[in-house]
């Protein structure tokens, strides 16, 4: 039992607080939520969940000891009428922590939750902690399914869980409980999500398919899987997403080598089986196939000039035209290679291409299962980097979009551009066209607020720099060298007849920028300062046109009438 040795401590059971040699807080669950102390800096403690004398849980926490800076929380109504203890390690001297353990029947602070200063309004970010990458991207009746890397016990990366909100237009976002939880194989890293149709598996028991989620089980990670290696693992729902249950066989994958990760998994229908492509190693992925998403075989590698991390693999047509599709493979950093892909060999037919230019935007990953009559493939990045000070929460994701291969001058490339649900947030609309742009900046008048989704079509004409002041950061077209910047990054962007075409979405905290119709996009996070506010057009070295500007204010997606 912890606190041994660390003198007489506290426990409290119940309502009451007494004396014990033993460092824990207990007491039977009678509310859905626990509230956890957080202050960031303070020195991280074990904590172990025990629940009826069984270990269900187990994290680090920077657990407060007097003010914290957030209240963290996790729901608990799993556990009603059982006795809860949690047993910390090392017991802080100060035990006025446990007042502030809590049981609730609400999340902390909800009357100021998504109502924050910093907190993006129509990008998804986690309600309380840390998160980075998106996982299991899965449609399924009605839903789309976002699972992420998630720290719920802090602002800093650690204690991987995947998190868990659920849409039914992809923009609207309701978090729910995080989905799988760390184990004796490690903590859980990123991975995918599929719906097993022809079970496979042979999970499916009622009306639901299985969904079934492929992870990396980090071992080394956690205290509870010290010493083992990295694998892979599955977990399977029956109940449209609401709960996972580990597959007792796990890992399905063992260890191949050095810190192999972050499984995508797709049906390939032409062969009937399931296909993994598998971060192996610097430069390195695996293709694997399985008949039933338990047992698993190497088919053959990808090489990719320093790939890294979170592969995708997936089909496109190619100018939409579904009797000409290529096969696209893709890593964190956003470069991908074209090909064939025969359910066993992939053979790449382009060189290694650049799909990323903003400062945040990492391990993108798709939608599976999505419906036959949709045919989009959609991908949520995460904008990796940002930082929210005094925030309860840290990261968000990109808006979700859609990829295209489209025929180019320089050969088929990959377009993004944002899906289309994004325009249902639209409200007040101020449109202006033909507009003379020079060195004097040209205010947007009519236009209030912090979000934004702005279309421009701009003439360069004589100009040797044009663009738009965006609440104190521009995005800037150069003539001279046919370079797009944004937040201090730089990309090449061909001219369409004298011209370039912009979207850019506009949130607290971010801009996203998709220039020619997705030729390029650029994702990138800001801090805002108390005066930057407003819009402007501008041309620098030579007259310029605005051939058209719309701007659309934006609504929240956090319901905060």
């Amino acid at each position: 039992m912890l606190g041994v040795g660390l003198g007489l401590t506290c426990c409290v059971v119940g309502s009451a607080i007494a004396a014990t040699p033993v460092g824990f807080w207990e007491r039977v669950v009678d509310k859905p939520y626990m509230h956890l102390p957080v202050r960031n800096g303070a020195p991280k403690r074990l904590i172990r969940w025990i629940v009826d004398d069984t270990l269900a849980r187990e994290f680090e926490i920077e657990l407060a000891e007097g003010e914290p800076d957030f209240w963290t929380y996790t729901e608990v109504k799993t556990y009603m009428g059982k006795t809860l203890r949690l047993e910390v390690d090392p017991f802080p001297k100060d035990d006025t922590w446990v007042n502030t353990v809590t049981l609730s029947n609400r999340w902390p602070e909800m009357d100021t939750l998504y109502r924050e200063r910093l907190r993006p309004q129509f990008h998804f970010s986690p309600s309380r902690g840390w998160m980075n990458d998106p996982n299991g991207l899965v449609y399924y009746d009605g839903e789309y399914h976002l699972f992420f890397q998630h720290n719920p016990y802090g602002r800093q990366w650690g204690n991987m869980t995947w998190g868990h909100a659920v849409s039914e237009d992809m923009i609207h976002w309701r978090q729910l409980p995080d989905a799988i939880h760390p184990d004796k194989l490690g903590t859980i890293f990123s991975g995918s999500a599929v719906v097993d149709h022809r079970n496979t598996t042979g999970w499916q028991k009622d009306r639901h398919k299985p969904i079934v989620a492929i992870y990396t089980s980090a071992g080394g990670s956690n205290v509870q899987s010290r010493d083992q290696p990295f694998t892979q693992s599955i977990a399977y729902s029956t109940d449209r997403g609401r709960s996972f249950t580990p597959y007792q066989g796990n890992p399905v994958l063992g260890h191949i080598e050095a810190s192999n990760r972050d499984p995508k998994v797709l049906w390939h229908e032409p062969t009937g089986k399931w296909v993994m492509i598998l971060y192996l190693d610097r430069s390195r992925f695996g293709l694997f196939g399985s008949l039933d998403l338990k047992n698993w075989s190497q088919m053959s590698e990808v090489w990719m000039p320093d790939g890294h991390e979170c592969p995708d693999l997936f089909e496109l047509p190619v100018d939409g035209d579904p009797k000409n599709t290529r096969w696209v493979v893709w890593e964190a950093a956003g470069r991908y290679l074209i090909g064939d892909f025969d359910g066993q060999t992939f053979t790449p037919e382009s060189e290694l291409l650049e799909s990323r230019f903003g400062a945040n935007d990492y391990a993108g990953q798709t939608f599976s299962n999505m419906p036959s009559e949709d045919g989009r493939r959609i991908q949520i990045a995460w904008m990796s980097g940002g930082i929210y000070p005094g925030m309860p929460f840290n990261q968000q994701m990109t808006v979700p979009r859609v990829l295209s291969l489209r025929s180019t001058r320089d050969g088929v490339r990959l377009f993004i551009e944002p899906v289309k649900e994004i325009e249902r947030l639209r409200g007040l609309e101020n449109r202006m066209d033909d507009l003379t742009l020079g060195e004097s900046p040209r205010k947007i008048q009519g236009v209030q607020g912090d979000l934004f989704d702005i279309e421009l079509e701009l003439e360069i004409g004589d100009s040797e720099r044009l663009g738009l002041d965006v609440r104190g950061h521009r995005i800037e077209f150069l003539s001279g060298t046919n370079e797009l910047t944004a937040l201090d990054r730089v990309v090449t962007l061909k001219p369409e007849d004298g011209r370039i075409l912009l979207r850019l979405l506009v949130d607290r905290t971010s801009v996203e920028v998709f220039a020619n119709r997705g030729r390029v996009q650029m994702a990138s996070c800001f801090l805002p300062a108390d005066e930057e506010s407003g819009l402007s057009l501008y041309a620098l070295g030579g007259a310029a046109k605005a051939t058209s500007v719309t701007v659309w204010e934006l609504r929240s997606i956090w319901n905060l009438e």
